[in-house]
C-alpha cells in the first residue's frame, strides 16, 4: 500500500543518473506502491528479475493509511505520523537548508531557521492560499540535525483538507518565500541534494511563480502517468 494514497501524483520527474536519493525516473510524489514501483523498475531498467508481487487484500488506491485499520508504525524514526508523511514530499526537500523539525516532537510538520521571523514568514506563506493547508507561527529549538540547539522561527503546517493538499506545492512555496525574504541567509543550494531538478532551482532563484514552476513539470508528469499506468496493480 501507499500510506498517503495511490492516486495523487505531483512534482517534477527526476531525469538523470541513478542516485541514492533519486534512483529512477519518477516524480517526488508518485502515487505507487512498493510492488508497483518494483514492476516499473524491473521493466524499465531491464533488470529482468523473476518478480512476484503479492497484492495486499482490502486496499484501494484512494485509501489513506488511517482508513486501513492497521496500527501506525514509524517507517523512519522521524516519520511519526500520517500528517508528517503527507507533508514530506514537499517539506522533506528542505531538511539540509532549514530545520524541518528533526529533534522536535513533530518532524516534517514544522519548518524554520534562526533568522526567520515567524509572524512575517507565516503571513507571507498564507498569502499563497494553498489548498488544504494553513501556516501557523511557531518558535522551536531542534535538538538534532540542521540548526541543532538553536532557537528557530518558522511555521507549523496544519492540514485542513488532505485531499486538496499538494505537498510539493507547499515545499516550493516555502522555498520561494524564504528566498524572497532572506536571500542572504537561506542556503537554497542545499535543497539540490533532494530536489535534483535544476530548472526548478533556477526559477526559485529568479523569483518565478508557483504556476510557472509547475508548468515546467507538466509535460514530463503527464508522460510519467502514462508510463505508470501499465504497472498499477490496484484499481
Amino acid at each position: 500500500m501507499n500510506p498517503i494514497n495511490g492516486v495523487a501524483v505531483e512534482g517534477p520527474v527526476y531525469q538523470g543518473d541513478p542516485h541514492f536519493v533519486a534512483w529512477h525516473d519518477i516524480p517526488l510524489r508518485h502515487g505507487m506502491t512498493v510492488g508497483e514501483l518494483a514492476r516499473m523498475i524491473n521493466a524499465e531498467r531491464k533488470v529482468n528479475a523473476q518478480l512476484t508481487v503479492i497484492p495486499v487484500e482490502g486496499w484501494k488506491r484512494d485509501m489513506w493509511f488511517d482508513e486501513t485499520g492497521q496500527p501506525w508504525r514509524h517507517p523512519s524514526p522521524n516519520m511519526r505520523s500520517l500528517n508528517a508523511a503527507t507533508l514530506y514530499p514537499g517539506v522533506g526537500l528542505h531538511e539540509s537548508a532549514l530545520s524541518v523539525g528533526r529533534g522536535t516532537d513533530t518532524p516534517f510538520e514544522i519548518v524554520g531557521a534562526p533568522y526567520i521571523d515567524d509572524l512575517v514568514f507565516t503571513a507571507e506563506l498564507n498569502k499563497a492560499k494553498l489548498p488544504g493547508v494553513r501556516f501557523v507561527p511557531i518558535r522551536f529549538t531542534p535538538t538534532y540535525s540542521t540548526f541543532k540547539d538553536r532557537e528557530c522561527g518558522g511555521a507549523a503546517m496544519v492540514i485542513t483538507d488532505r485531499e486538496k493538499l499538494q505537498a510539493v506545492d507547499v515545499g516550493v512555496v516555502i522555498a520561494l518565500t524564504t528566498q524572497r525574504l532572506y536571500p542572504k541567509d537561506y542556503a537554497l543550494d542545499k535543497t539540490k541534494v533532494l530536489l535534483r531538478e535544476p530548472t526548478t532551482h533556477e526559477a526559485i532563484v529568479a523569483g518565478g511563480s508557483l504556476n510557472f514552476i509547475k508548468s515546467q513539470w507538466k509535460g514530463e508528469l503527464e508522460q510519467f502517468k502514462k508510463r505508470r499506468a501499465k504497472y498499477l496493480i490496484y484499481k
